[in-house]
C-alpha cells in the first residue's frame, strides 16, 4: 500500500497516457477508489472512449458522474477512499459551454479539494503547447485551461507530466 499526496495534477497532451497513470497511482494506494467522470457523451466516438476509459480501469471504482458540481462529490468523499478526476479538461469545458463564470467554479473546485478528506489525483490536458488556436472561443479556452492547470498547480502537492506513457515529475 502506497501513500498518495493529499493532491497530485497528471498532465499531458491527448493519448498521452496520463488517465493510466493516474488509475496506477490510485490502484496502488490500496484505498477504496471513487472515479469523478466529467465526459459528457455527446456522440457515438465519445460513447466508445468512455467504454474503453471503463474497461481499462476494471471493477472495483465507485464512478460518479458529475460533469460541473465535482466540489459536491468531493464533499462526500469518506476516509479511506482515494479519489481520481478525469479530467479537470473535460470539466472546464462543462463549465464554459453552461456558460458559468470560470472564476467562480474554479475557486470553488479548489476549496473542494482543501477540504477532501481523501486524496484526489486530478488528469488534466496540457494544452498550451500546440498551435495558437485561429478562433477567439478556443483562444479563451486555452488561456482558461493553462490558468486551471496552474492553480491546481499551486495547490498541488505533486505534478506529474506523462508523455508517450512515462512520467516526469514535475514537483
Amino acid at each position: 500500500m502506497n501513500s498518495l499526496p493529499k493532491l497530485t495534477l497528471v498532465l499531458g497532451g491527448a493519448a498521452s497516457g496520463k488517465s493510466g497513470y493516474a488509475e496506477g497511482l490510485i490502484e496502488a494506494s490500496g484505498l477504496q477508489k471513487v472515479y469523478i467522470a466529467t465526459a459528457q457523451v455527446f456522440d457515438a466516438e465519445m460513447e466508445a472512449k468512455v467504454a474503453r476509459h471503463r474497461a481499462m480501469r476494471g471493477d472495483g471504482w465507485i464512478t460518479v458522474e458529475e460533469h460541473l458540481h465535482v466540489s459536491a462529490v468531493l464533499s462526500q468523499v469518506k476516509h479511506g477512499q482515494a479519489v481520481l478526476l478525469d479530467c479537470a479538461t473535460l470539466w472546464l469545458t462543462n463549465v464554459m459551454l453552461a456558460d458559468h463564470d470560470i472564476a467562480e467554479a474554479s475557486t470553488e473546485l479548489a476549496h473542494g479539494l482543501a477540504l477532501c478528506p481523501g486524496p484526489v489525483v486530478i488528469v488534466s490536458n496540457e494544452v498550451g503547447q500546440g498551435i495558437v488556436p485561429d478562433n477567439p472561443l478556443a483562444r479563451r479556452f486555452r488561456n482558461a485551461q493553462g490558468a486551471l492547470n496552474q492553480a491546481i498547480a499551486a495547490q498541488a502537492d505533486s505534478v506529474v507530466a506523462v508523455m508517450a506513457g512515462l512520467p516526469l515529475v514535475l514537483k
